[in-house]
């Protein structure tokens, strides 16, 4: 960030640190991570993220009371803006879960994880996960998408999943738009998968 913006990384962690004291960034480490290079910063704030996303390069049209244009230039990317989005809405419906003492796994926290996978020598994330002990994790996949959840996407998350030594290993996916025959079929056959 101070690169890119020309300031001194001193100047610049000082701004970071006023603006996570205020709720509007936060700083993510991939899960079970204490301090990493691999952090990154997030607006915290769905308003802001909004704004910041959509309003600025629409400002005009709006300002001059078109706001059937604005919106007509905003909706198609609203799907990518409610993807992270969506990720916090599975999270906290996990939060519930587990609140209500129905959640699978007893996780003592959530969050994302990203990394190298070994195998394939690429960056890969994971939308959710969370751990119970050494033995016991969930992970959790959102799609917010308009076509149902396919095979594929339950398959990567099994796949991803194998990156941790857990034993007992739940798995979630989260679908806007529901799951397709084949996924259905592979989760009740596994039997350690709630589609959402």
């Amino acid at each position: 960030i101070a690169t890119k913006i020309g300031e001194t990384t001193s100047v610049c962690s000082q701004y970071m640190k006023n603006l996570i004291n205020l709720g509007l960034i936060r700083k993510e480490t991939p899960y079970g991570e204490k301090e990493s290079r691999k952090s990154i910063y997030a607006i915290a704030d769905n308003m802001f993220r909004f704004w910041y996303r959509f309003i600025p390069g629409n400002n005009s049209i709006i300002s001059r009371g078109a706001t059937e244009l604005a919106y007509k230039r905003i909706a198609p990317n609203l799907s990518d803006y409610m993807g992270r989005i969506f990720e916090e809405i599975c999270m906290q419906y996990l939060w519930k879960l587990l609140l209500n003492g129905e959640a699978p796994v007893e996780f003592s926290n959530l969050g994302r994880w990203w990394g190298t996978d070994p195998q394939e020598r690429i960056q890969t994330e994971i939308d959710i996960m969370g751990e119970q002990d050494k033995k016991t994790a969930l992970f959790g996949e959102c799609k917010w998408t308009n076509e149902k959840v396919d095979l594929g996407v339950l398959e990567t998350l099994i796949k991803r999943s194998k990156l941790f030594s857990y034993i007992n290993v739940h798995l979630f996916l989260f679908s806007k738009s529901g799951f397709t025959k084949g996924c259905i079929d592979k989760a009740n056959e596994l039997g350690n998968v709630s589609l959402v």
